[in-house]
């Protein structure tokens, strides 16, 4: 069905912003945009609103949606981590998709359209197959056996099974350098799916994978053998880095480690949330961006982040992005939008399909109110949206050009009382026996 949707302004983000635009959407694809004049009356107009193509998130882990707080002021990274894979083997596979359900319902709350999810049970795929959300869920291996870590990503691929629709596509995610060796990311490699991994996301990880010290070495549980340097340049050296390849965080790279990454065409999933409540560090964005690296953003998860709120990790990558220059002028309004949607599709390479409202592409977009906000009248639209945007101001969220989420007629009831449920029992000290398989399949789903 053909329809025109405006708003006082169009941020297409490959192009400059449109007063009084429109989107002209037939079926899933993008057909026009321009000023609606161009097109005649609209079929839905949203005076005080922006449309702006839907956010990517290129690093997110719905299954940890009511993660927030674990831990939270914990000493060091790997005490963190060791919680939190202590608390999510007390609960089983129907849990997990309960919590990635409200993951991936809260994604499209905030108007992202499209996430690169590093899914631990593959709960992730099952939750963006429901809801319409578009996806790479990219199953998690861990160890130092490839035969092990191949068996653990058949297990949960054949678990999540392969009805999706083509917005859910999987892949793999060796988890980081640190708890997955050498020979499983080359046996990760050799499936020939997309792929992400954990890199360089504090100093504490740094100095283990270097000297096999540090606060790191007494967690022998979670860790393989220090490689004796660091994870990029390992990956690198081995012929591993490729542009179907995402790495998540790079906050502690080097200038040679950066130019590693820009060479083979690696994209980095930028979480300055994340970072910044681990006390992980503030990652290099300028030096990234100008090295060439495609460089998208990424909330993490609420174990971390603490939300899946975009418009907070906009907020937040501007203005550490300044901070961090001691100049205002350091990261844009428009820059930063660009990163969380065309610079998201990039670094995930999807950019052929999402990231821009562009001819051709997937109708996939936000409609963002600014009624009632101090930026109206409007001045520049892409900072109205950067500085003045929330969940609560997202009028309706569209994927493939069908209403995914519209702001006062979403079900979150239930949503909320099943992944209230699974966090209940994270939080008791029951453990499950031994041969307790907590990832079972599901009879159906």
């Amino acid at each position: 069905m053909r329809r025109v949707l405006s708003a006082d302004w169009v941020l297409p983000v490959d192009g400059p912003p449109i007063a009084d635009g429109a989107v002209v959407i037939d079926g899933e694809r993008i057909e026009a945009v321009g000023p609606l004049a161009q097109f005649g009356p609209a079929d839905e107009r949203y005076p005080g609103a922006a449309i702006v193509p839907g956010f990517v998130n290129a690093h997110s882990h719905l299954e940890y949606a009511v993660y927030a707080g674990f831990g939270d002021g914990l000493a060091d990274f790997s005490e963190w981590i060791t919680l939190h894979v202590e608390r999510k083997h007390r609960i089983a596979w129907d849990e997990h998709v309960d919590i990635a359900r409200l993951g991936a319902a809260q994604c499209l709350a905030s108007g992202i359209t499209t996430v690169g999810d590093c899914s631990y049970s593959g709960a992730g795929a099952v939750a963006c197959d429901e809801l319409g959300l578009r996806a790479i869920v990219f199953l998690e291996v861990f160890g130092v056996d490839p035969g092990k870590a191949l068996d653990r990503f058949e297990s949960a691929r054949e678990r999540v099974g392969d009805s999706f629709s083509e917005r859910v596509r999987l892949g793999v995610s060796p988890h980081a350098p640190y708890s997955t060796s050498l020979s499983v990311y080359r046996a990760c490699v050799d499936l020939g799916l997309p792929l992400a991994t954990h890199l360089s996301e504090g100093p504490s990880e740094v100095e283990y994978l270097i000297s096999g010290g540090g606060p790191w070495a007494p967690y022998e549980h979670l860790l393989v053998a220090s490689p004796g340097t660091t994870g990029t340049r390992m990956l690198a050296q081995a012929g591993l880095l490729s542009n179907r390849v995402l790495a998540a965080h790079c906050t502690v790279v080097e200038d040679d480690e950066i130019e590693l990454l820009a060479d083979a065409g690696t994209g980095v999933a930028h979480c300055p949330r994340s970072n910044a409540a681990l006390g992980c560090g503030i990652a290099p964005l300028a030096r990234l961006r100008s090295a060439g690296v495609n460089v998208g953003l990424g909330t993490d998860s609420p174990a971390s982040a603490p939300s899946f709120d975009f418009f907070d990790e906009l907020r937040s990558a501007l203005l550490s992005a300044r901070a961090r220059a001691q100049r205002a002028d350091a990261l844009g309004a428009a820059e930063v939008l660009a990163l969380g949607t065309l610079g998201s599709a990039q670094a995930l390479s999807l950019e052929a399909e999402v990231g821009s409202l562009t001819p051709g592409k997937r109708a996939d977009l936000a409609v963002i109110s600014l009624e009632g906000s101090q930026y109206l009248p409007w001045e520049d639209p892409a900072a109205a949206v950067v500085f003045g945007g929330s969940p609560d101001r997202v009028v309706k969220t569209l994927v493939d050009g069908e209403v995914r989420y519209e702001r006062n007629d979403f079900a979150w009831h239930e949503l909320h009382r099943n992944a209230v449920n699974a966090r209940s029992r994270m939080l008791q000290q029951e453990r499950p026996t031994r041969g307790d398989d907590r990832l079972r399949k599901p009879a159906h789903r």
